[in-house]
């Protein structure tokens, strides 16, 4: 059985990651053109408000009147997002 160990630990960790992941960074509503991400400044334009969430795998996701218009990156792979976590969590 203890074949599997570091198998099964690597793969309790990823779960873990992948968890930790979805949880949010922060939450930013605002109508600023000038986040130093943002590519997308029509979504502000005339004062049009957004409420921007960033997740802990660094994805930022855009909303507007409750609608996803917009996501900045991409899904880490599990290798990414293990180094990630544990680079972010240890």
């Amino acid at each position: 059985m203890t074949e599997y160990k570091d198998a099964v630990e690597e793969q309790r960790l990823i779960l873990q990651a992948e968890k930790w992941a979805k949880g949010i960074k922060s939450i930013h509503i605002h109508s600023l053109s000038s986040m130093w991400y943002d590519d997308r400044p029509e979504d502000t334009a005339d004062g049009k408000m957004v409420t921007d969430t960033e997740y802990n795998d660094n994805r930022i996701v855009r909303e507007q009147n409750g609608k996803i218009i917009h996501t900045w990156g991409e899904e880490k792979s599990d290798k990414e997002l293990l180094q990630s976590f544990l680079t972010n969590t240890a």
